[in-house]
């Protein structure tokens, strides 16, 4: 299968490949989705499992998600819902996990596979995953610098040497701090974060009045800990209920709308909408709620949350289809709030990045134009021999190939390198031509090198009397810094910029055409002679 990776986001996420039928065979996370699903595709040294997956996979889908965390429950949810054949089987049991605080003078974090029978005192749970329950208990251990060993040693072990141990078996700690210690952490499993943090605010700058900075280095450890843990996890909530989350972007006369399904408090699902605005008779979300959930394949949860309040009539349909109430929110903050929000940066991750990179390009380098349009210019020779230009160009971020141009120059002498020239050339034939035909010029035109090549460029158009007519920037490749023709110093973006990622992709297609033009143009003068 052929893929746009330019296509996926670089947010954290979780991806899900599908064969031809539309069967979910894989899923899994990532930080970054576009590095992720791209090592499946680039990286030739895989095993035979992976082989196999990436030639049964016809189509990619992808949930973004707020960070990595949020990540991994949805992974391990998708897994759970879908069993891809792909994916290691997981023990019905393993998504629920404990965690107990031992009944010892020194007590400790022990990992619980299953939940005791009767009502076992100081047990925490279920946490997500088995993974994830041993992250959180090895992240508390060393934070709050808790002991580990099953039985307290006569002598000091390499935690304590190092820092990650207060050392109650030589007596470094009092059984009333560590017991204080023990009750913080009681109040992060109970879910407590926030009381604590605040109370330990207060200790830390107390410490601190009292230049007691050690301990107080030690309370804002602990209170970076709890912040970590406290990450809102967006992915999972303990709910008995069902909802389905909707949000939709109105644009260019079309209607982009996206639905989260979310099963007793776990997003298990998106579905993906487009259709002509100009067909909805009524407001956005009572069309689309009577023509979805009118469908008797589509199940009405008992919450809908929504960004805007649909028609009485509209309420009354669901609630007469239901046989029931349904709660119909539309959330002004909070974790509802936080998961609509999700479901609108999905579908400007599946339906507008590249317009969103090319908005954020317009601002980086200060363009008047929204560069929908961008022609590239490279040239290529080998050693003078064969010199050639090539003009890519690129319409709302994606190539746009039938607009490619080639050109052999005809300004230089055999064996003569002068990219400079080589470059005026190519630009004064281009615009030249859609000067003389009256067509559209570019928002945006990209010089293949520095200072140089733009100076030989914006001199043709000069002369063409159209620099006010377009933008034109040149990118080196060295430093990778954006030249201006009215700026006295070079651009730089940030190396994960996506906007620098657009430009040097087009930048590098330029230059693949200009070589493959080359090679071609030297092999049939080999033929020749």
């Amino acid at each position: 299968m052929t893929i746009d990776f330019s296509k996926l986001p670089s947010n954290p996420g979780c991806y899900l490949f599908k064969e031809v039928t539309g069967i979910i065979i894989y899923v899994g996370k990532a930080k970054n989705l576009k590095k992720r699903v791209s090592s499946y595709f680039l990286n030739k040294d895989q095993g035979a499992k992976t082989s196999a997956l990436v030639s049964n996979i016809s189509t990619i889908d992808f949930i973004i998600t707020n960070n990595e965390l949020e990540a991994f429950i949805l992974e391990n949810t998708l897994i759970k819902k879908h069993l891809p054949k792909y994916n290691i089987d997981l023990k019905s049991g393993q998504r629920y996990a404990y965690v107990q605080i031992t009944k010892d003078s020194f007590p400790r974090l022990a990992i619980l596979r299953e939940k005791p029978n009767g009502k076992e005192e100081n047990v925490f749970g279920p946490f997500v995953s088995g993974q994830s329950r041993t992250e959180l208990v090895r992240y508390l251990n060393k934070k709050f610098k808790l002991r580990t060993c099953k039985r307290l040693p006569k002598t000091p072990c390499t935690r304590y040497h190092i820092g990650y141990c207060t050392g109650p078996c030589i007596g470094k700690i009092t059984k009333e701090e560590y017991s204080n210690t023990i009750e913080n952490v009681k109040k992060i499993l109970q879910g407590k974060s926030s009381e604590l943090a605040i109370s330990l605010k207060k200790e830390m700058s107390s410490y601190s009045k009292n230049q007691d900075f050690e301990k107080a280095l030690t309370l804002r450890d602990q209170i970076n800990a709890i912040e970590y843990i406290s990450q809102k996890q967006t992915m999972e909530r303990q709910l008995k209920f069902d909802q389905d989350i909707i949000n939709f972007i109105i644009k260019d006369n079309k209607i982009y709308l996206l639905l989260f399904n979310i099963d007793k408090g776990t997003l298990v699902n998106k579905k993906e909408f487009t259709f002509d605005n100009s067909l909805v008779d009524i407001s956005v979300i009572d069309d689309f709620l009577i023509k979805y959930y009118g469908n008797s394949n589509n199940e009405i949860p008992k919450e809908l949350i929504l960004p805007v309040i649909p028609e009485k009539g509209t309420k009354d349909y669901l609630e007469k289809i239901k046989s029931e109430k349904i709660i119909f929110t539309i959330p002004q903050k909070g974790e509802k709030k936080e998961l609509l929000d999700l479901c609108l940066k999905n579908i400007e991750a599946t339906f507008f990045k590249d317009e969103l990179v090319l908005i954020d390009l317009q601002k980086k380098l200060s363009l008047k134009f929204l560069p929908r349009v961008i022609e590239c210019f490279d040239i290529s020779h080998l050693s003078g021999t064969g010199t050639v230009g090539s003009m890519v160009s690129f319409k709302d971020g994606q190539p746009h190939k039938a607009n490619y141009r080639r050109f052999k120059i005809n300004t230089l002498d055999k064996g003569k390198i002068d990219d400079f020239k080589a470059i005026a050339e190519v630009v004064k034939r281009r615009y030249s031509r859609l000067l003389k035909e009256n067509i559209s010029f570019p928002d945006l035109i990209i010089i293949d090198g520095g200072k140089g090549q733009l100076s030989s460029a914006v001199s043709v158009l000069k002369e063409l009397d159209v620099l006010n007519k377009v933008e034109i920037i040149s990118l080196a490749k060295r430093e990778e810094e954006v030249f201006r023709p009215d700026y006295l110093f070079p651009i730089k973006l940030n190396k994960k910029d996506p906007a620098l990622h657009l430009l040097q992709r087009i930048r590098d297609e330029a230059h693949r055409f200009a070589i493959t033009y080359n090679r071609l143009l030297r092999k049939k003068e080999i033929r020749k002679s």
